[in-house]
């Protein structure tokens, strides 16, 4: 009998909180407990897609070669990308093998480092908005902007930061590499922070840009091409809630596609923060998906059993 596929997408922050430093032994340990969720979906009986973000990472990376740009010629944010999505995948799938060891459990993990295709005439690349890297004074912003054409803004008189754009997902390059993998009864750890950006130059060739690309949307595609049963969103809260911080708060527990556009529509789920997961969701299930689920890592276990969290449906019975 085929057996049903999730598809789990959380933050870089689950592998680096901000009160962390950043260790390599902090990022193990946490991706260790991001292994024990991880093998308790596959023992709900799923096969399972991870993926992950890499904000923190990426964005301390950037930082250690500014400090080395003297030494060491700096690597551009693609193979930024590249590289994180192969040191936190290569973390996870060590947690994720001993995890199954531990519960006698015979199967193995892969990380594919996923190129993502985007539209190079996407608005996106005409107003960059997504700062990374680290902080620069103005003489050292001005420098950079004038020899490398980068964009750079002032953060709120912490100095200055370059900025990229945040284009849309089209495609995941390596898509049925994914599907015959998890067809195949393998976790699979795929498109790392959104995975790696690239688009299709005049010739006709894959050539990487500099860019973030939201890990929500890049799961939602990844959940519709391989037809996934449950898509799983981690997040810090427990639920979506309606007029989320005021006195009005209240938490939602189901909600149909309709009612979900509709609450997008009124604003209650800002851009910054829930409304690339809102709409990640309704796109998925606007292709034929089945469910999807939101909550935060600590109510997975009871959202899974329907007593935490807030699913989106197609429609509400």
């Amino acid at each position: 009998m085929k057996r049903k596929i999730a598809l789990i997408a959380f933050g870089g922050n689950a592998l680096l909180p901000e009160n962390q430093r950043g260790l390599q032994e902090e990022q193990q340990r946490n991706a260790h407990h991001a292994a024990r969720l991880m093998v308790h979906i596959v023992r709900k009986g799923y096969e399972l897609i991870i993926v992950h973000g890499n904000g923190p990472q990426v964005g301390n990376l950037l930082i250690q070669m500014e400090e080395a740009v003297t030494k060491v010629p700096p690597f551009s944010l693609d193979v930024c990308d590249a590289m994180t999505e192969g040191s936190m995948g290569y973390m996870l799938e060590k947690a994720i093998i001993n995890e199954l060891r531990c519960r006698s459990l015979d199967k193995e993990v892969a990380t594919v480092v996923t190129q993502v295709l985007v539209d190079k005439e996407d608005p996106a690349f005409q107003k960059p908005t997504k700062p990374v890297g680290p902080f620069y004074s103005k003489y050292r912003a001005l420098m950079l902007a004038r020899e490398k054409k980068w964009t750079m803004i002032e953060d709120a008189g912490r100095g200055y930061r370059k900025v990229v754009p945040s284009p849309r997902p089209i495609d995941v390059v390596s898509k049925w590499v994914i599907r015959d993998l998890v067809r195949a009864g393998r976790v699979v750890i795929a498109a790392g922070g959104g995975g790696i950006p690239v688009i299709i130059n005049g010739r006709g060739l894959f050539k990487g840009i500099e860019a973030v690309i939201d890990k929500d949307y890049v799961a939602s595609l990844i959940a519709r091409e391989v037809k996934v049963d449950l898509f799983i969103i981690l997040t810090n809260i427990e639920q979506v809630y309606l007029n989320f911080g005021t006195p009005e708060q209240r938490p939602i527990e189901v909600m149909s596609v309709a009612q979900a556009r509709e609450h997008l529509n009124q604003g209650q789920f800002p851009a910054g923060s829930m409304g690339p997961k809102i709409e990640a969701a309704i796109e998925y299930i606007e292709a034929g998906g089945r469910e999807v689920l939101i909550t935060s890592a600590s109510h997975l276990k009871a959202a899974l059993i329907k007593r935490s969290g807030t699913r989106i449906v197609a429609s509400l019975p």
